[in-house]
């Protein structure tokens, strides 16, 4: 059996167009006369733009061999071979964690949206938190 589950962020639209009405209030601000600063706010919208579209959506997957949890354009990921997870549970992040990729304690999460995850308990003693919106299916996948 194989598991796919893709969740999309929802910061990336109003994060954008905060982006946008930034630029655009500097540049009628600045006037014509500021050319190396509008330059410079255009290549920040251009980035902002890339990272945005990347932290958008997380892909999961499971197959019979492995969890794989991958962003936006599949860089970064994280697979984890599922002979090393000796225990997938249900659990609920605190705001603080935030989204993204976050170093958590005894461990690393991924996370687009939302406070439900699921926390691989690794052989190793670390953990992996996949933030999801189907932490139940999830759960079942990795069975």
């Amino acid at each position: 059996m194989t598991y796919r589950h893709l969740q999309r962020g929802y910061f990336a639209l109003p994060t954008l167009a905060l982006f946008i009405g930034i630029i655009v209030f500097v540049t009628v601000v600045a006037g014509t006369d500021a050319l190396g600063a509008m330059i410079a706010l255009a290549v920040f919208l251009i980035v902002m733009l890339g990272v945005l579209i990347n932290f958008s959506q997380l892909e999961v997957t499971v197959d019979h061999q492995q969890v794989t949890a991958k962003f936006g354009l599949g860089r970064p990921r994280k697979t984890i071979e599922l002979d090393n997870v000796i225990a997938a549970r249900v659990v609920r992040n605190r705001w603080i964690h935030g989204w993204g990729i976050r170093k958590i304690k005894n461990g690393w999460m991924y996370n687009v949206w939302g406070m439900d995850a699921v926390e691989l308990e690794l052989a190793s003693g670390k953990v992996f938190r996949i933030g999801t919106d189907d932490p139940n299916g999830l759960v079942s996948a990795l069975g």
